[in-house]
């Protein structure tokens, strides 16, 4: 909701006086009819917000003289931040009399977000404690409304202007490097796209495969650390990992303009670390053997530990109980690092699923003379369970064999059937 919008409509905010007998007491010198001191504060339906803030912003307090005029104005006053749907108020006389019992029910303007701020002159705590100084409902999490946005962002231009650094600031919703929505602070002009990358502190990997590495995905696109630190973790990990550097670290990373053009230059410094060994290797649960599925796996202890070829192992794993017939397998490899070995034990977690039968074939793009060979030759029969290779070696034997003269193309086409638990294979000959 907008700030000025919520005052205009100030007047259709639930406004529910309990006029009840008037609180007992002598009157005070000076004080209005109907004003009386308050005795007790309650606020409702609030789940972001802590009682006190809203009250805080609401202006009230046990012990003060207020009347009816005063609660408006409280509520006005809630209703100004933009923050509530809705705000409703009632008063009665306090228990055991002398004065009023206020409560206020609110209902929150969701949903609410986290808060970051980037690229910004100021520090993080800084731009938190300036906010909650001038907002006591300003907290970790925010609703993404415009005007609440928009007042934040002003907030922040002020203390960056105190700092000596005049800059426009904007708030929106976004969601970066794969992470959950969040209210982003940052200065209104566009970021800087990055122009080069630069490695400093690597030894094991030359500085022309990290750079390769990441140019292809980083080059021209807009500069955050965060973003750019998963790049890192997708792109260049991998390169160090492949040597058995699993304790790769990127401590720093600068962003300077680049000379002659519009961009950044990017500098990361880079901690190898020491190389580890594969340690032990597990397999746990599943409908097969141990023994049977780590051979499936093909890793052997000792060897250097290579993040690529555990992720392989996994492939290798599931396409094993593919060929039993469980084709919603799903492996999970789990490395620990064990650092007084240098090694890195990787048990893999197995969970099968149901098991699917063969249903039935069908071949296309045949006569029935060839469609009757090809059936005779299929040897995998309804109700076995489904061997998710026996489709593809099927038809690579039948182009071995020459079965069929001037066949340019044959594929398998497979049809699962969750509720049946049943796998239908149709043949297509062109």
């Amino acid at each position: 909701m907008r700030v000025g919008w919520l005052l205009a409509l100030a007047p259709l905010f639930v406004l529910a006086q309990e006029r009840r007998a008037t609180p007992s007491g002598p009157a005070r010198e000076g004080q209005a009819s109907g004003d009386w001191p308050i005795r007790a504060l309650q606020v409702t339906g609030n789940q972001n917000y802590a009682a006190e803030q809203i009250l805080a912003v609401a202006g009230l307090r046990v012990g003060q003289i207020a009347g009816p005029k005063d609660f408006e104005v409280a509520r006005d006053r809630l209703a100004a931040t933009g923050v509530f749907e809705s705000i409703e108020f009632r008063f009665g006389p306090a228990s055991g009399g002398g004065g009023y019992a206020v409560t206020f029910h609110v209902v929150e303007a969701g949903p609410f977000f986290p808060v970051r701020f980037e690229d910004l002159a100021a520090s993080d705590e800084e731009i938190r404690s300036h906010l909650r100084a001038l907002d006591p409902l300003f907290s970790d999490r925010i609703p993404a409304t415009e005007d609440i946005l928009a007042r934040y962002a002003r907030a922040i231009e002020q203390l960056l202007e105190q700092k000596g650094k005049r800059e426009p600031v904007s708030g929106k919703l976004t969601s970066e490097a794969g992470e959950p929505l969040a209210v982003v602070f940052r200065p209104a002009r566009p970021r800087p796209v990055i122009a080069e990358v630069r490695f400093v502190g690597n030894q094991v990997v030359p500085a022309t495969a990290l750079q390769r590495a990441i140019h292809a995905v980083a080059i021209g696109v807009p500069y955050s650390e965060k973003t750019f630190r998963q790049l890192l973790e997708t792109d260049v990990r991998p390169l160090y990992e492949a040597r058995g550097r699993v304790r790769v670290q990127f401590p720093r990373i600068e962003a300077q303009p680049a000379e002659g053009i519009r961009g950044v230059v990017v500098t990361v410094q880079v901690d190898e670390g020491e190389s580890y060994k594969l340690g032990a290797v597990r397999v746990l649960g599943g409908p097969l053997e141990e023994g049977e599925l780590l051979r499936a796996a093909g890793l052997q202890p000792g060897d250097l530990y290579d993040g690529a070829r555990v992720r392989a192992a996994v492939e290798r794993l599931q396409q094993r109980l593919r060929r039993e017939g469980y084709m919603r397998a799903r492996v999970e490899a789990v490395p620990q690092v064990e650092e007084q070995g240098r090694s890195v034990e990787v048990a893999f977690r197995v969970e099968e699923g149901p098991r699917f039968v063969f249903g039935k074939l069908v071949v296309r793009g045949l006569d029935l003379i060839a469609e009757a060979a090809i059936r005779r030759m299929w040897t995998l029969k309804p109700g076995q369970p489904f061997n998710a290779d026996y489709p593809e070696r099927f038809l690579a034997r039948i182009r071995e064999e020459g079965t069929l003269e001037n066949l340019r193309k044959a594929s398998a086409e497979l049809e699962t059937d969750d509720e049946q638990r049943t796998v239908n294979v149709t043949l297509v000959f062109r």
